[in-house]
């Protein structure tokens, strides 16, 4: 008779093995060569990509990811290994942990499990909000995955979680902190990743899904729409993007009377370059030399205890 035994498999994006251009080159092709994220035709792609972006952008991403490196690596990879050993610890059952693109593969998260008698997997994308470009790809990861085993596993699959109420109740203490230790700022700005407007004319609900996180958020908070914004970060190439954009965005405030300011990224369950090194450095200095007078970041949840609850209420949901 067949067992049952359930395991997670938590995912996040990936991440470079070292903060060298070599390692930054292999990892950028891997994630930049997905349909989910570049669909640009291939024939016009792969040039572009081979022969301009990577060799041009690996170096200078590789000294970007140096200026953020943790002394046991790559900020997003040290943070999602606690989550990992944080929540194996909150739950009775096995948990890994893959990448999309780069170290650990989904392929060895997934054979970690199977290894340990695994038959129904449970995978938490750690996405709050989904998009094509990033819930669809481990989709898309892991039926590749798959393709090689005579058996499956049952598969329970968490689309997101942008207004599960253990979520908000998280990001409403990491604000509360916030507020407490700098003072209640004059606006408080959720950036959250961007993605080609295109995507969303042609289906993807992500734009609805980070409104639904700020509108719930907001309602915990008690902030009134004029001290509390959204805006869309980390852009790449000419199409239009999710607007309005972060960094215009905060360029723009100190001429409205907006002096002291904090912001953080609610779409990002571990800190990375994109927060750490964009928002917390880039954004902060777009701010302050604009006439701003105060800047803080606010970490994303991290290995934060009520995150790892949240993240156990919802794989309990789906036991």
């Amino acid at each position: 008779m067949r067992h049952d035994k359930p395991g997670v498999l938590l995912v996040n994006l990936g991440t470079p093995d070292a903060p060298e251009p070599a390692a930054v080159k292999r990892y950028l092709k891997q994630f930049l060569s997905d349909p989910r994220v570049v669909d640009t035709p291939r024939w016009l792609w792969w040039p572009l990509l081979n022969c301009g972006i990577l060799p041009i952008r690996s170096p200078r991403v590789a000294k970007l990811y140096a200026s953020v490196w943790m002394e046991e690596g790559s900020p997003l990879l040290v943070y999602s290994k606690r989550q990992r050993e944080a929540l194996a610890a909150h739950i009775d059952m096995p948990v890994a942990l893959g990448m999309t693109y780069g170290n650990p593969s989904l392929k060895s998260a997934v054979d970690s499990l199977r290894e340990q008698g695994v038959t129904r997997l449970i995978v938490l994308p750690l996405y709050p909000q989904f998009s094509c470009s990033t819930v669809a790809a481990v989709w898309d990861g892991l039926t590749r995955v798959f393709a090689g085993y005579r058996s499956l596993p049952d598969v329970h699959f968490i689309r997101d979680y942008a207004t599960h109420p253990a979520y908000i109740a998280a990001l409403k203490a990491s604000v509360e902190r916030s507020f407490a230790q700098h003072g209640k700022p004059d606006l408080l700005v959720l950036s959250y990743h961007g993605i080609p407007q295109r995507f969303v004319d042609e289906g993807d609900d992500y734009a609805q899904r980070c409104e639904d996180t700020t509108e719930a958020l907001a309602a915990a908070l008690g902030l009134q729409n004029t001290e509390i914004m959204m805006t869309y970060q980390s852009r790449f190439g000419r199409e239009p993007w999710l607007a309005p954009y972060t960094d215009e965005t905060l360029r723009g405030l100190p001429a409205k009377g907006i002096k002291h300011l904090q912001i953080m990224s609610p779409g990002f369950s571990a800190d990375c370059l994109e927060t750490l090194e964009e928002i917390s450095e880039q954004n902060c200095e777009f701010f302050m030399h604009a006439g701003g007078e105060r800047f803080h970041y606010i970490p994303a949840l991290n290995d934060d205890a009520e995150h790892i609850a949240m993240m156990a209420q919802l794989v309990e949901q789906h036991r």
